[in-house]
């Protein structure tokens, strides 16, 4: 039975992925998700039924479109792929409690924001607006820690990134204080704090990395989106584990 719901969730990964990708490619432009439809960006073909499954109709094509023969961005089957594995990984986690809505949430949320931020750095306003009742419901009808935790971690997480955003100038933007906020609502205090330091070790690795090998300039902007939210999906699936290891480390 769960390998049976595993298999579900993954399947169920891929076909939501397939739609996280419209959203965070189309919110920012602030264009229609309904219209126009799937098309070829290059040659601007309709993708028949066939170039619409998840994952596999970019594998059966060895990568390209039926009709022009242009090469398709790998990004596409690859932020399927990845929310069909981070939905299955989420049910093993977490089973079938009112916990794991929580979880899918928080998956759906960082797929959308890491598309858009890698593509226009923005993190749209209307799917943080979206997420957060969700959010807040998930936690009304499932919560580890009291109430407050949450909403102070929401505070801290917002908070702690509006702060840079006014040292830095703007460096940092709004988008992910927000980002935070709502992320905050979801993993509470203090599992907020691991994410923050997540988040920052995970981007100057990244970040560190491609100045080295000059794929990027020093002083070019990098998007922080996804790094936030690895570090939410890292400190809300381990984050206990985390902070038992340091304190028996210090202590």
């Amino acid at each position: 039975m769960t390998t049976a719901l595993a298999i579900y969730f993954f399947i169920l990964g891929l076909v939501c992925g397939s739609f996280f990708n419209v959203v965070g490619l189309r919110v920012p432009l602030r264009q229609s998700l309904i219209h126009p439809p799937s098309h070829c960006t290059s040659c601007q073909t309709r993708l028949r039924k066939r170039d619409l499954i998840p994952l596999f109709s970019y594998l059966f094509a060895r990568g390209r479109c039926h009709h022009c023969g242009i090469t398709v961005s790998p990004v596409y089957p690859f932020g399927e792929a990845i929310t069909g594995i981070l939905f299955m990984s989420m049910f093993l986690l977490l089973g079938t409690s009112l916990e794991l809505l929580t979880g899918l949430l928080l998956v759906s949320l960082s797929i959308i924001i890491t598309v858009s931020d890698l593509k226009y750095m923005l993190i749209p306003n209307k799917v943080l607006i979206a997420f957060l009742p969700l959010l807040v419901l998930a936690r009304l009808l499932h919560h580890d820690q009291p109430l407050w935790h949450y909403a102070v971690g929401a505070i801290l997480g917002g908070g702690m990134l509006l702060l840079i955003n006014l040292l830095s100038r703007g460096q940092m933007g709004l988008g992910d204080a927000k980002l935070f906020f709502v992320c905050g609502l979801a993993i509470g205090l203090p599992h907020i704090l691991v994410a923050m330091l997540l988040a920052c070790l995970t981007g100057s690795i990244v970040g560190g990395t491609l100045q080295l090998f000059h794929l990027v300039k020093r002083k070019q902007p990098i998007p922080f989106g996804p790094f936030l939210a690895i570090g939410t999906l890292a400190a809300y699936c381990f984050g206990d584990d985390l902070i038992k290891g340091y304190l028996a480390i210090i202590t």
